[in-house]
């Protein structure tokens, strides 16, 4: 991964193969990457690199982060469930993110027509790094359990206590895991390959 961030927008942030070729997601959408540089170092934030991102910071704080995917540039908050976001420009990373905390661009253009609801939200984060504040952390159990899972739970008590006494993150991970199989087989097919990290106390992608 780069340590510098000016590498991050000349050669990407070498995660992957695609790193320092034309095809890295930093290329493709360079401009829109640059001009929400300009936006956080505008609102004051300090620059870094954190996991071979640009990742802004205030009162020793993470308030966002840089990154690119093949869909376009992305501005991720930290404390998004803090945001008022009255112009509706945050979006979610994805079907099973918890609540919106990104901004989504993919020119320099639209960042522009969207900079003042951006500075908006930096104000805001800003503000609550520097009173310490966090997001009350949301119920992990808002999301039914699979009934494969649920079964396995049902006849396994060491199996149900060790799910049980997981952080609520990791019995999220694991009920979305096994909820993305297609079928009734392959639920219980990734019920038994979790059962280990569960007893371990781990999340699916725990290792």
């Amino acid at each position: 991964m780069i340590t510098d961030v000016a590498d991050y927008f000349a050669r990407g942030c070498g995660r992957c193969a695609r790193f320092d070729t034309p095809d890295c997601a930093t290329r493709l959408w360079g401009p829109a990457l640059a001009a929400l540089r300009d936006l956080c170092r505008d609102a004051g934030l300090a620059e870094t690199v954190k996991w071979g991102h640009p990742c802004y910071t205030h009162a020793e704080r993470n308030v966002a982060i840089l990154g690119a995917t093949r869909d376009g540039a992305r501005l991720l908050f930290f404390e998004a469930g803090l945001l008022h976001d009255p112009d509706g420009v945050l979006e979610r990373q994805g079907p099973n993110s918890r609540q919106p905390d990104m901004v989504r661009a993919t020119g320099a253009a639209q960042v522009t027509d969207l900079a003042p609801a951006i500075l908006r939200l930096l104000a805001q984060a800003r503000d609550h790094a520097a009173a310490g504040r966090r997001a009350a952390p949301r119920d992990a159990d808002d999301i039914p359990l699979p009934d494969a899972l649920l079964a396995a739970l049902d006849d396994d008590p060491d199996l149900a206590e060790a799910f049980h006494g997981l952080t609520p993150g990791r019995r999220r991970s694991h009920a979305l895991h096994v909820g993305g199989a297609r079928t009734p087989a392959g639920q219980a097919a990734r019920v038994a390959r979790a059962r280990g990290l569960i007893l371990a106390g781990k999340g699916t992608f725990d290792r």
